[in-house]
């Protein structure tokens, strides 16, 4: 077994962006720059918050582990949890309060590159420290049970791993790669393009590394919106990588495939001068970023802020009985927040049936 951290090249493509790729970016841009506008920044912040649940969801739902969303708001809520759902719906929560740090870290510059150890040690960390007990142990075929230390990567003398096929490099070798990995994104991240595609390429290499006893999935997700982020896609939050991956293009199991393709090794002289194929590399990237901008698009059509806002009326009109409340909460989504006293103007009545209308609202939630 290849024993080098070249095994992983391919990291991207060099000499020329093949010409399929470049449209993709052009249009992520394009789609990206639309979502949200005309929404308060205030706004689009709480929907975010939402996001994160969606996108928590569906990379659960990669990993085999279907946890309602309900059940997720009530976890970060703090509320009592049923037994048999407590596990998943904790697990679910540490996913969305990293997502969220990682959202604040970039909203003030202080987000570390999302592809250096640092970032990605920190993000397993923060992730299993927020985990529950029955998620951080590994139980291996054999029957032995392996703690998982958060924020630690395979070390010399640590167990070594199979990934279906795919046999990741020897825990003693794992370092070497990983600043491999770290120099060669640094590269790509030099260029709008190259910052970009890099998305899809790094989300790749790193699970081909598995550098983590358990987690790389999840983590990589993760480094995938940092990297959005990082690379001007973010879209105020408003888009979810992890949906795209889940859901694919035309059936669930293409993310599974796509990424034992990417594993494939170079097919001859043409295919590229790394280890792994060239050609395979490009179809993989295609299918991530066709992925990515169908989850931009279907995002910008679900936050148009005409469709948004009908959306909240209808969302108010049965459970609160007062034909005043559309009216507040249509302008509390144009505004981004409106003082209580306002609700009086607004609705062009007295305080006390104001007051009223509010009271109903806040009571429905």
């Amino acid at each position: 077994m290849l024993e080098t951290p070249g095994r992983i090249e391919p990291c991207f493509f060099e000499e020329h962006i093949p010409a399929g790729l470049a449209d993709l970016l052009i249009d992520i841009q394009r789609e990206a720059a639309q979502l949200g506008q005309g929404l308060h920044p205030d706004s689009a912040a709480e929907l975010a918050d939402l996001v994160r649940v969606m996108n928590c969801y569906y990379s659960n739902l990669i990993e085999g582990h279907n946890t309602r969303p309900r059940d997720i708001e009530r976890a970060l809520a703090g509320a009592e949890l049923e037994e048999e759902t407590r596990p998943l719906a904790l697990e679910a929560r540490a996913h969305v309060i990293v997502q969220r740090a990682i959202d604040e870290m970039h909203e003030t510059g202080t987000l570390p590159r999302p592809t250096s150890g640092e970032f990605l040690t920190w993000v397993h960390r923060a992730f299993y420290d927020e985990m529950p007990d029955e998620f951080r142990v590994i139980e291996h075929s054999d029957g032995t049970r392996e703690p998982i230390i958060p924020g630690h990567m395979r070390q010399d003398g640590g167990k070594e791993v199979a990934v279906g096929r795919h046999l990741p490099p020897s825990s003693s070798r794992v370092a070497a790669f990983m600043d491999h990995f770290d120099k060669r994104f640094q590269i790509a991240a030099r260029s709008s393009s190259g910052r970009i595609i890099a998305i899809a390429s790094a989300h790749h290499r790193l699970n081909y590394i598995h550098p983590f006893p358990a987690g790389n999935g999840r983590v990589s997700r993760l480094m995938s919106h940092a990297m959005a982020l990082t690379a001007g896609i973010g879209g105020q939050g408003l888009w979810s990588v992890s949906r795209g991956l889940a859901r694919g293009l035309t059936d669930r199991g293409e993310y599974k495939r796509m990424m034992d393709l990417a594993d494939s090794p170079r097919r001859g002289d043409r295919d590229g001068r790394g280890n792994l194929s060239e050609a395979a590399l490009k179809t993989y990237s295609e299918w991530f970023l066709k992925a990515s901008l169908d989850q931009i698009t279907f995002s910008t059509k679900l936050f148009d802020l005409a469709g948004l806002e009908k959306r909240y009326r209808r969302l108010v009109e049965d459970p609160v009985d007062d034909k005043r409340a559309p009216d507040l909460i249509s302008a509390v989504l144009r505004h981004g927040a409106l003082r209580r006293g306002d609700a009086q103007i607004l609705l062009k009545t007295s305080e006390r049936t104001a007051r009223n209308t509010l009271g109903k609202l806040t009571s429905a939630g």
